[in-house]
């Protein structure tokens, strides 16, 4: 025979009041089985824990040592209780978040983990920087329980994506281009035959794919120069001459030295930054960052609409 909790609840209710009759009504049991769980305990542990008279009951050195012991045990036990309680509700745990390279320029994803981590303060964010393509591996593989990605051209149907925002691309380009001091938004077309540096087409973020498409609706077919797969390369080498670029508006942030942006007229020239997790993902702490975000952006578009 094993010691078992109730044994421990048991014996600790006795130890404190030094009384079966009160310790039987505390625990809402009657007295005889609360003598003979004491007496099972002893058996148990080959030890007397208690002096029994008529009059009074008392605790042995054994008992005194084992009240101690049994009540850390009992805390521990009701402190992973009340943790796993806490997991499964979303508010304690790990969350394993993916995010590409550019996502902490963007200002809503600066909201999100913020909100987030003021929500849930016993919440471990092992935050991992991965292009989108590699997280959407990292997701299906379960490497990743969320990942900041851009919008996917086509995305898995193992995929459940929520739009967190849109921002504007922009022509990116030096300094000393003449398209770098005109005023106004450019059109595509003011681009047509200029070399390009885009983002490499096996990224998978879609973008690749949303500049050819943008340069064909400004009436020209884009000469691709040089492909990148990080954002400071790409600006690195239109810095160095190499072409112009189009990018998210929030890397401008960078004040990338000898590089302008300018933005850019077309009603298409718009990405997102979305939130992926798996279909069949039923976390609490998941469903926790998915409600978060979808409140963020309820109040962005109130704020936009004024």
């Amino acid at each position: 025979m094993s010691i078992e909790l109730r044994h421990l609840r048991y014996f600790v209710a006795v130890a404190e009041d030094l009384h079966f009759g009160r310790a039987a009504e505390r625990l809402g049991i009657s007295q005889p089985p609360l003598s003979q769980q004491i007496l099972a305990l002893e058996r148990i542990l080959g030890a007397r824990l208690l002096e029994r008279t008529n009059r009074r009951v008392a605790l042995t050195d054994a008992g005194k040592l084992f009240l101690a012991e049994a009540k850390v045990v009992l805390a521990r036990v009701d402190q992973a209780a009340a943790m796993a309680e806490r997991v499964h509700r979303g508010e304690a745990g790990e969350l394993r978040v993916g995010f590409f390279g550019s996502a902490p320029f963007v200002t809503d994803f600066q909201r999100l983990i913020y909100t987030f981590r003021n929500a849930h303060p016993d919440v471990h964010l092992d935050l991992k920087e991965l292009p989108t393509f590699q997280q959407v591996d990292a997701l299906l593989e379960g490497r990743l329980d969320v990942g900041f990605v851009r919008p996917l051209e086509p995305t898995p149907q193992a995929l459940a994506l929520t739009e967190l925002c849109r921002e504007p691309l922009m022509a990116v380009m030096r300094s000393d281009h003449p398209l770098a001091r005109k005023r106004g938004a450019l059109p595509m077309s003011a681009l047509a035959g200029e070399p390009f540096v885009l983002y490499a087409r096996g990224i998978g973020t879609g973008l690749y794919q949303q500049v050819i498409d943008l340069c064909r609706n400004g009436g020209f077919a884009p000469h691709v120069r040089q492909e990148a797969s990080a954002t400071p390369t790409m600006m690195g080498l239109v810095a160095a001459g190499l072409g112009v670029s189009i990018l998210p508006a929030s890397l401008e942030r960078l004040k990338f030295d000898g590089v302008t942006f300018r933005p850019l007229a077309d009603e298409g020239a718009v990405t997102g930054v979305c939130l992926a997790r798996r279909y069949d993902d039923r976390s609490a702490l998941v469903r926790a960052i998915f409600n978060a975000a979808e409140r963020l952006k309820r109040n962005s578009d109130k704020d936009a609409s004024g």
